[in-house]
Order: structure tokens, then sequence, then C-alpha cells
């Protein structure tokens, strides 16, 4: 009985190891043509769904994440790239707002707060992404985020059938970013148990 249960939990281990190496590759190559890191290149769109992150990291400093996103989203809209910013992210507590943060951000940036749209329920990114479509309904849109988690995000605007783009902030030193990408290697299998399995999020499709 004992090495039926070693056999079986050393089986789920590797369907679990392979899943997730599958995930990746699958995800990566569906997107990774519709990622752009010049600007000039990059097709007009509606709008810019620009994901959250803290606007400071663990240790109190700025957040490179953050500022970098925030960058390229003025950029974007300083060139004329898209008429409208949709900023999405975490609103937990009356003291953590990361779209009133990027708000501020991006008004102090030069972006007219007439342009600007809020969410305040993207508390992950495949919410961000589905509200982005079915609550404020864009269909047209240009994704800002880093490039490890832009794959992510332009999967899941596939499955809502979105006309999705993404531009690629600026990345981070390796130092900075080591422990978020291995959480993204993780998140992308997640992904996909989300958007397949039954009862999905939010109940929608």
């Amino acid at each position: 009985m004992i090495k039926f249960f070693l056999r079986l939990g050393l089986f789920i281990l590797i369907s679990a190891i392979v899943f997730a190496i599958f995930s990746n590759v699958f995800i990566i190559s569906k997107t990774s043509a519709y990622i752009y890191e010049d600007i000039n290149e990059i097709p007009a769109k509606e709008i810019a769904l620009v994901l959250g992150t803290s606007k400071r990291n663990m240790k109190g400093e700025a957040n490179s994440f953050f500022d970098n996103r925030m960058d390229a989203a003025a950029e974007l809209f300083h060139k004329g790239k898209v008429k409208g910013l949709l900023l999405s992210g975490d609103n937990r507590t009356r003291y953590y707002n990361e779209p009133s943060d990027m708000k501020k951000a991006l008004m102090s940036k030069g972006v007219p707060e007439s342009v600007i749209s809020i969410d305040t329920a993207g508390l992950r990114t495949i919410e961000s992404v589905a509200r982005c479509k079915e609550v404020f309904h864009h269909q047209d849109v240009a994704i800002i985020t880093q490039e490890f988690h832009a794959f992510r995000a332009l999967y899941i605007s596939q499955y809502y059938e979105m006309d999705a783009i993404a531009f690629s902030a600026a990345e981070v030193p390796v130092y900075s970013s080591t422990k978020v990408t291995i959480r993204e290697f993780f998140a992308r299998p997640k992904a996909l148990l989300d958007l397949y399995l039954p009862n999905k999020l939010m109940g929608i499709k």
C-alpha cells in the first residue's frame, strides 16, 4: 500500500511538472507575436489596459515594475497610440489602492484625468482582462505590463475574443525580477485551469 501511494504521488508530481512546462510553452507560443517593444510599430488601439502592481516593493522602496508600466502607459498615450487608459488593479483596503496610485502617477506625467478610467476590482490578471471586455466593453485593447506577464494577459484576452496586443514595459534588473518570473511560471498553468475548468471565475464565459 505504501508503494502504491509513493508511486501515485510521484505520478502526480511528474504530471504537474509536465503540465506546467506545457502551459508555459503553449501560452508563450500563442501570444509572443502580439507583444511589441518598439512603440513606433504598435497599431493604434481604442484604449490601453494598464495592469496594476504595488507602487512600492516589500522593502518600501520604489517598485520598478510600477514605474516602468506608468512610463509605458504615458508614452503610449502621448504618442497618440491610444485614446484612453483603463487602470485595473487591487483596492483591498483604504490604504492600498493600485488604480489610484497609477492615476496619480500618470497625471504627473501629463496624462489628463478625462481619459483615465479606473477598475478597482482587478484583483488578478484574469479579472482585469475579463472585466475590460465584459464590464467596460472594450474590445480593441493594448495591454501594458512587463513581457513575462504579457504572455498570460494576452492569452486570457484571446480566450475572451478580444482584439488585443501588448506593449512591453521596460523590464527590471534580474535581482528584482527573479521571484516574480518564477511565480509567473506557475501562474500560467493556473490561468489555463481558471479558464477551462467548470465553474470558472466570476461566472463569466
